[in-house]
C-alpha cells in the first residue's frame, strides 16, 4: 500500500509524473509568465480563445445554456405551481436574450471574415436566419415577461410557453447547423495534422499505460 501511494504522489514509469512533478511543473508555469508581454501572457493562459478567428463560438453556448434551462424550468414551475421557480427563470429569459443579442452580433461579424464557399454560404444564411429568429422571440417574450410583472396566467400562459418552446426548436436547429458548418466544413477550423505512425504511436502508449495499471491495481490489493 506504501508503494502505491509513494507512486502516485511521485509518479514514475509512463505515467509522467504524480502529484509532486504536476506542482513543480504548476510552480515553473507561474514563474515564467513574468518573461511575456501581456499578448503573450493572454495566449499562454488562454490559447483556444487566442487562437480564434472570433469569439461567435465562445459566445454561443451562453444563450443556449440559458434560454433552454429557462424553458424547462419555466414548465415544471408552471405545473407545479411554484411561482417562485418562474421568478427564477425569468432571470434566465433575460440573461439569455442578453447573451442572444452579443451572439448574433458576433456571429454576423464571424460571417464577414471566415472564408467559406457557396455551399457553406447558403448554410450560413439559413444559420443566421434561426439565430435572428432566436433573438427576436428571446425579446418579445422578455418584454412581455417584464410588462406583466413576471406572472402570466391561464391561456395566456400557455400561449407564452408555446412561443417558449419554439424558441428552444428553432435554437436547436440553429445549433445543428453550426455544428454541421465546424464538423462537416471545417468552417473557422486549423486542423491538427496528424501521421499514421502518430496515431499507432499514441495506441501503443495507451495500451501499455493500461496494462502497467492493471499489473499495479493486481500488486496492491493482491492477497497476504
Amino acid at each position: 500500500m506504501n508503494n502505491f501511494i509513494s507512486f502516485q504522489i511521485h509518479g514514475g514509469a509512463d505515467h509522467g509524473g504524480g502529484i509532486a512533478e504536476g506542482v513543480s511543473g504548476l510552480l515553473a508555469f507561474f514563474e515564467e509568465l513574468p518573461n511575456h508581454d501581456p499578448e503573450g501572457i493572454f495566449s499562454i493562459l488562454l490559447p483556444g480563445i487566442s487562437s480564434m478567428d472570433n469569439i461567435h463560438p465562445l459566445l454561443v453556448h451562453f444563450p443556449l445554456a440559458f434560454l433552454s434551462t429557462f424553458f424547462v424550468l419555466d414548465v415544471v414551475g408552471t405545473l407545479a405551481k411554484k411561482q417562485h421557480w418562474r421568478n427564477v427563470a425569468s432571470w434566465l429569459l433575460y440573461f439569455g436574450t442578453v447573451a442572444a443579442v452579443f451572439t448574433v452580433i458576433a456571429g454576423f461579424i464571424a460571417a464577414g471574415s471566415v472564408a467559406h464557399g457557396e455551399e457553406v454560404h447558403e448554410i450560413m444564411e439559413r444559420h443566421e436566419h434561426f439565430g435572428v429568429s432566436v433573438l427576436s422571440l428571446a425579446i418579445l417574450l422578455s418584454a412581455w415577461r417584464l410588462k406583466s410583472g413576471g406572472v402570466i396566467q391561464g391561456g395566456a400562459n400557455s400561449f407564452f410557453l408555446i412561443l417558449a418552446g419554439l424558441l428552444c426548436g428553432l435554437m436547436m436547429l440553429g445549433a445543428d447547423l453550426g455544428g454541421l458548418m465546424v464538423y462537416k466544413y471545417g468552417v473557422a477550423v486549423k486542423a491538427a495534422q496528424v501521421s499514421d505512425a502518430d496515431v499507432h504511436e499514441h495506441q501503443h502508449d495507451h495500451d501499455h499505460d493500461h496494462d502497467h495499471d492493471e499489473h499495479e491495481h493486481e500488486h496492491v490489493h493482491q492477497p497476504e
